[in-house]
Order: C-alpha cells, then structure tokens, then sequence
C-alpha cells in the first residue's frame, strides 16, 4: 500500500508533490521519493523515513522542473530495507520513464522470468513495481518503433500493459520529453484521481485529500482501465484501454486505509464509516443489551466514526478513553510479541476515570492479528473496566490479501479457521461482535449505486481478478516483507491508525 501523486504546470513542482506527498502519508511510512524533470532530464532523490525526514533543502533545490511525481511506500513484497526498492524507478529506454505504483502484481514472477527470456530486459531489485515499470517500457517500445511519441501510442502500450499484468495497480508515469501518464488496473482496485488548480497545474493522486489540501478542484477519478495522459503543455488525453472493465474498489481503503476526509470513487469515507457504525449498531442490540453498557470507547482513530454513529443509535455516552501518542521512537533488540506489548503501551495511554467501575463497549475498525486487541482490552481492564466488549467495524479478517494490502498470512490472522467464541477467548473480552460482510458491503455500496462489487477478499476470500489460487497466495507470502527477527513490527496493521 502507497500513495502517488503526479503533477504537470507551468511553475517549479518540487514544493508542490512534497505536500501532496505530506497529505499521503498516512499510506506509507517507510521510504519517500520525487522525481522532476526539466529539459528531458530527470531529477530524483528518494529515502528511507517519513516525508519529512526524507527531504531536506539541498534536497529540494536538486529538483527542478514544472514536472514530476512522488511516493510514499510501505512496501508488501520485495526488499523493505533496501533504499534501491524506494520509488520511482527509472529505465532509460525507450525515451526515459520514470514510474510509482501502488498495489501489488500477483504475476509478477512469471512476468520476470518472462521479461529476461523473451522482452531481455533485466530485473535488478525483488520490487514488482520495478517489473511493471519494464512491461510498460517494452510495450511502448513497441508500440513506437523508433517514431515520435503520440498519444495513440501510449494508449496501445497501455492496453499491452493490461494484457500481461495481472494484479492491482494505480500507476503514475512520467516520459521524458513527452508527459504524464497514469492509468489504474481494469478492476479499479486501488484509487487514482486528478484535479486542475486555478493556475492550469494538473494534478493526479491516489486520494482526493492531495488535490484538495494543495488547492486543486478534484475533476473526476480515473476509471478502472482507464488511461489519462497529460502533454507537457497541459493538454489531457484520455482513452479506455481494457477489454472488460469493471469497478472493485478495495473496500478495506474505506474501512481503514483512506483518509476519513477523501472522497474515492464517488464515496465519501468519512461517511462510509458512519454507515458501518450505523449497521454495526444493529449487530451490537442482538448480542448485547444496550443496558448492559455504560460507554462507547473508540480504539483511535479511524474507528471514530462508526463509534460515535454506534453511540449515537443506541443512546449510550461517546467517550474518549485512550489518547495517543504520536511521537514514539523505535523499540530495539526485544523479541516481536514483546515488542508489541510494549509498543500498544507506548502508543496509547488509558484515561482511567472513563474505565472505572464501567461496562465499556470499545470500537474499533478492523481486528486483524488480535495481539493489539488483546493488550488493550486488558489496559482497559487494568483502568478498572468491570466488563470490556470489543465490536469490530469490520467483518473478520479470515484471508491474505493479495493486493497491496500488508496484510498477515492466514497463520497469522486470528479470525482464520476460528469461531468468533474462539477469537474472543484469545483477545479476552466479555463479548466479541463483528460486522456482517454483505451488510458492509451494502453500507458502504449505498453511497454510490454505481459500484455493484468490491474487492472484500480478505474478508469473504472472493479475489475479483479470478486468477488467485493456493499456490499464488503461498509464492506471495513467500516474497511478503517480513521484519528482520527481533524488530519491531511496524505494519499499518499492527497498530492503530496513523491517519
């Protein structure tokens, strides 16, 4: 999972993706990077670290250009501690191209084996947006034999691309000289929109929150297939290039992933988790007395909305119970499940006075190991809670995703192969209850009747494309970042939200 946002103006971008990338995030902590271009020359630097911790003003000053693109990463297959698998990647034929993507290929090894044998271009990192980025090149290649660049011709790569590639991806792609590209897998997996601010600059990114919070008017999303190409004098193209294309967005971006204030394919998230508080409320009357609960407790923080709508219908207090904190360092040299004990401690800090002597329902998004679950219900224990009810906003999470998600193997997520009674022995609470997943798929599906499917697979096991089997998700796993033994685990999924 990552976030990517590309821009094309008639002023220096550097500033200008720097705080798209800002607004980003929350998408990924682990590398940054930037590219510009200015006389068919790229320009780029990329780092390990958040955003700011990346860049600094030599840094900045070293990229010019009216053009660009960035990333922020958190990777799920490949290297994650290889500066050389931060993005964007380059290839210096044909034109030059630069790329970001966000999602994850499932043939990604057949595709590299493929592009060694037959394309003979060479693979030099384990990333597979590195592998994506040669499809493309080869398939442009060919499309232009050696003749100048024409909008056309990047339409026919695309649709090459679409043709050999199977998985998720949002991707962003500069060519030297030419312009931008960005197009978005035919299932429309993972989001990618544009906007135009008042001075001409277009801008493309993975969340609407980047064209807004840079003052650029969101236009439209980018469709699923769909491919958008942005001349270097402004002028926008665009062309559908997939055979049968179909909208399956992620639906764990509006449960977790997006940034409450985004609006993606045309619904808002903030909204999205307000109508899953608003059925999760329904699951909550049938298993607990709402008499039996003295307040509703978010799990910080983007459980907030569907905890104050669960408030709010079973007329039971809303109340703040755990405050984070945001400025932790690293924890070193202890084993990992230590590390998350103390690492759930380090982050959140209990308010006792809402604990004690209280029967407390406590909200939270999504449970996915059940290790963070399990320490906070006992914090809230140990505050004095007489009984401590745990709802998940979200079904259980019972599968991998294959997607771009970081998400955990089976073995390692404790819905899978487990009765809720059973999950709820391992966590500890005096009672577990979970969204329903056609109900989710309905709360959230109600705010654009457009959308028919998404892509819920790690919670129902349905992978859209069609294409997954046991032994794809096994090869996966197998290349699934895995933190060297005794560091902490940083996944977005270990803790509560950055967001």
């Amino acid at each position: 999972m990552c976030g990517i946002a590309g821009v094309v103006s008639n002023a220096p971008v550097n500033q200008l993706i720097y705080d798209a990338l800002l607004l980003l995030q929350h998408r990924g902590q682990d590398a940054a990077g930037i590219c510009t271009q200015q006389d068919r020359k790229f320009f780029m630097h990329k780092a390990k670290g958040m955003v700011r911790d990346a860049f600094r003003t030599r840094n900045m000053r070293s990229l010019p250009g009216n053009c660009g693109l960035g990333q922020v990463r958190y990777p799920t297959a490949g290297n994650a501690y290889s500066e050389e698998e931060a993005q964007p990647f380059y290839v210096n034929a044909p034109f030059g191209i630069v790329l970001v993507h966000n999602g994850n290929l499932t043939n990604a090894h057949a595709l590299k084996a493929e592009l060694f044998s037959t394309d003979h271009r060479h693979i030099n990192t384990e990333s597979d947006s590195e592998v994506l980025l040669n499809v493309l090149a080869h398939e442009l290649e060919k499309t232009t034999r050696g003749l100048p660049l024409k909008p056309m011709d990047v339409f026919e790569a695309v649709r090459g691309v679409h043709r050999r590639v199977k998985g998720s991806y949002a991707v962003i792609a500069l060519i030297a000289g030419h312009g931008l590209l960005a197009f978005r897998d035919p299932y429309g997996i993972r989001p990618l929109c544009m906007g135009l601010s008042a001075d001409g600059t277009r801008m493309v990114a993975s969340e609407s929150v980047a064209l807004e919070g840079t003052g650029h008017v969101f236009e439209r999303n980018i469709a699923s297939g769909e491919a958008v190409y942005i001349d270097l004098e402004g002028a926008v193209h665009a062309e559908q290039c997939a055979v049968n294309p179909q909208l399956n967005p992620c639906i764990f971006e509006y449960v977790y992933l997006a940034r409450p204030d985004s609006v993606m394919d045309g619904i808002s998230v903030y909204q999205a988790r307000l109508n899953l508080g608003e059925t999760l409320a329904k699951r909550i009357v049938s298993t607990v007395p709402p008499s039996d609960i003295d307040v509703v407790i978010p799990i910080p923080e983007s459980s907030r909305p569907s905890a104050t709508q669960v408030a709010h219908l079973l007329g039971i207090p809303y109340r703040e119970g755990f405050v984070k904190n945001r400025y932790v360092g690293r924890t070193f040299i202890m084993p990992g499940q230590e590390v998350r004990k103390k690492s759930v401690r380090q982050k959140l800090n209990v308010i006792a006075s809402e604990f004690k002597g209280r029967n407390v329902l406590l909200v939270d998004d999504s449970i996915v190991r059940g290790t963070t679950s399990k320490e906070i219900v006992q914090m809230a224990r140990d505050a004095g809670a007489r009984k401590v009810y745990l709802a998940s906003a979200a079904p259980p999470v019972r599968y991998p995703n294959v997607y771009g998600i970081d998400m955990p193997t089976k073995d390692e997520l404790v819905a899978h192969g487990r009765t809720v009674e059973e999950i709820r022995q391992i966590i500890g609470c005096d009672a577990l209850i979970y969204q329903d997943v056609e109900p989710m798929k309905r709360a959230i599906g109600a705010l654009n009747p457009a959308i028919t499917n998404f892509d819920a697979s790690c919670f129902d096991g349905v992978y859209v494309t069609g294409d997954i089997t046991l032994d794809d998700i096994t090869r996966l796993n197998e290349n699934r970042v895995v933190a060297v033994e005794g560091a902490e685990d940083t996944s977005r999924l270990a803790l509560p939200n950055l967001s």
